[in-house]
């Protein structure tokens, strides 16, 4: 399988992309051709609503989501992955989703594999129930088929990370992606 990774942390080795990388590292032990999308370091603008795509493309903004595009209709799966800010996505990976407006018919009619790998600083049972809730919205309504979820909370930096059961949680779910 082709899988895109979406990272979106504006730290490079912080906790979200520590659990990318577990994730990665079993889906490749798996057999699974792997890329990454570095959507917190790459040049993304934020849609216009000009509606001059008509859902259908090209995006009048040129930045880097046109190779975004092509990878993710190009990819069998998609993983998104973000910190928790403020109970939401990153702003990095918000402003990536919001451009998929420009291709929206395209990523529906795909039935694209997804899943979302997150972090949080905070352990509250209630931490990830708006992320989730996000995240699964936009599942149904662009017709992803949700693969699964590793909601690491109590991530708040890399040792901390380190310490949890989320690394491993995230390596067997890479090792476990079916075909």
């Amino acid at each position: 399988m082709n899988i895109l990774v979406i990272e979106s942390s504006p730290h490079k080795h912080g906790s979200s992309n520590l659990l990318a990388e577990e994730f990665i590292r079993g889906a490749k032990e798996s057999g699974h051709d792997v890329s990454v999308f570095d959507a917190g370091h790459a040049s993304l603008h934020p849609c216009l609503g000009c509606e001059a795509c008509g859902m259908s493309g090209p995006c009048v903004q040129k930045d880097d989501m046109a190779k975004l595009r092509e990878m993710l209709l190009a990819a069998d799966m998609a993983v998104f992955v973000t910190p928790l800010y403020y109970f939401g996505f990153s702003t990095q990976l918000k402003m990536v989703i919001d451009r998929f407006y420009s291709f929206n018919g395209q990523l529906t009619a795909r039935g694209l594999k997804t899943a979302l790998i997150a972090a949080a600083w905070d352990s509250n049972s209630w931490t990830m129930t708006d992320l989730k809730a996000h995240y699964e919205t936009l599942c149904r309504y662009l017709n992803f088929e949700n693969m699964g979820e590793i909601l690491g909370t109590g991530c708040g930096t890399v040792s901390m990370t380190k310490r949890t059961k989320f690394p491993k949680e995230a390596y067997e779910f890479g090792k476990r992606i079916g075909g």
